[in-house]
């Protein structure tokens, strides 16, 4: 409540109210009764109980003075306002119920003994008034709670939504990051694999040199573009889109391809209907055969590496195994973590360590229900 306005209403409806009912007796009293409750009104928002009694006591005793005629609880409405917006209606409803108890009796049996009926609608009427007042106050107070209730929750929820956008944006950071590594660690284990077999040949055979090279640069070209692509979303700070994948299922038999042309047999076997993987799902197990290959073409010391793909209705299985020199213990670098965290995330499982005359890679990757 705005003090200043309180005390300019008080000091301008005091006087006209008394006027209004016949109780301004001299207007220096009236005036004088204005001027208290202005004052009163303007330390209401801040002290409105102690501003409530003393406003109500000086009504009091200007009546009991016979200074003034009328009025026991509406000359102080702007104090009586302040306390319900504070949230005290209880103390309202106490103070002007004795206010009016004691107007009843004084103006009843005690001062002129005007009766029951006279003194009843003299003092029923500010009771209306006090009711309406303390009413209409605590309807407004509860509409500011309410839309400010709705504010905050407004405000809570855009929180966090986003808090929501910034978690989803970090989480694709992570994604990114994963792809990042994993296509250069590819990208550079099949260009080794290619330039130690240029190398070799360089000088008895030229053209399988320049054959080798030449693939290397393919691959390499390839993979700039990858590489293009998601630095390029990392630099605008924009997700990529959930659900696309750079290569999918699709990519499978390139990546063999391209481990076949660095001199290993590769053999890719997919059973099922690949139509019914979902794209996250896809993208996972794109990632798991590409990192496998990976490694089997930069720690095997293989010859041959078999992968298979079963798509089940609601799973996909992904078998990868080479027949190269897999030490006993299984050290989780980032190729292997980043692999077992991936299908994690779908709520799949991975499990790396020697196999049948190798190493294995075995994933199970669910479908989102």
């Amino acid at each position: 409540m705005n003090r200043y306005l309180a005390s300019a209403l008080t000091l301008v409806g005091v006087p006209a109210g008394l006027a209004i009912t016949g109780g301004s007796l001299d207007t220096i009293m009236t005036m004088t009764l204005a001027a208290w409750l202005a004052v009163l009104a303007l330390f209401a928002p801040r002290w409105p109980r102690a501003v409530l009694v003393l406003s109500v006591l000086v009504i009091a005793g200007m009546r009991g003075s016979s200074l003034v005629d009328s009025g026991w609880v509406w000359p102080a409405t702007a104090a009586f306002v302040a306390v319900v917006l504070a949230g005290h209606l209880r103390t309202a409803m106490i103070v002007g119920g004795t206010a009016l108890a004691y107007g009843f009796a004084w103006d009843g049996y005690v001062a002129d003994g005007h009766g029951g009926d006279w003194t009843l609608a003299h003092v029923g009427g500010e009771t209306l008034w006090l009711a309406a007042v303390l009413a209409a106050t605590t309807a407004y107070r509860n509409t500011i709670r309410w839309q400010s209730e709705v504010a905050h929750r407004l405000e809570q929820d855009e929180h966090e939504r986003e808090l929501d956008a910034r978690r989803r944006r970090a989480e694709e950071r992570v994604g990114i990051a994963r792809d990042l590594h994993d296509v250069v660690s590819h990208t550079l284990a099949v260009v080794g694999v290619h330039l130690n077999v240029a190398l070799d040949s360089f000088d008895s055979d030229p053209d399988e040199a320049r054959s080798s090279l030449r693939l290397a640069q393919e691959v390499r070209g390839r993979a700039m573009t990858d590489l293009k692509s998601l630095v390029d979303v990392l630099r605008e700070g924009a997700a990529p889109a959930i659900g696309e994948p750079a290569d999918g299922l699709d990519g499978l038999e390139r990546l063999a391809e391209q481990v076949r042309s660095a001199g290993l047999a590769v053999s890719l076997n997919e059973f099922g209907e690949r139509a019914l993987v979902p794209a996250p799902v896809a993208t996972a197990v794109y990632r798991v055969v590409q990192e496998s290959l990976t490694n089997t073409v930069r720690h095997a010391g293989a010859s041959r590496v078999a992968v298979t793909v079963r798509y089940a209705p609601a799973s996909v299985v992904v078998d990868v195994q080479d027949n190269g020199t897999a030490g006993a213990t299984v050290i989780d670098g980032n190729g292997i973590a980043g692999m077992r965290e991936r299908v994690a995330t779908l709520g799949g499982a991975l499990t790396a360590g020697p196999g049948k005359g190798g190493f294995a890679v075995l994933a199970t990757i669910p479908f989102a229900a």
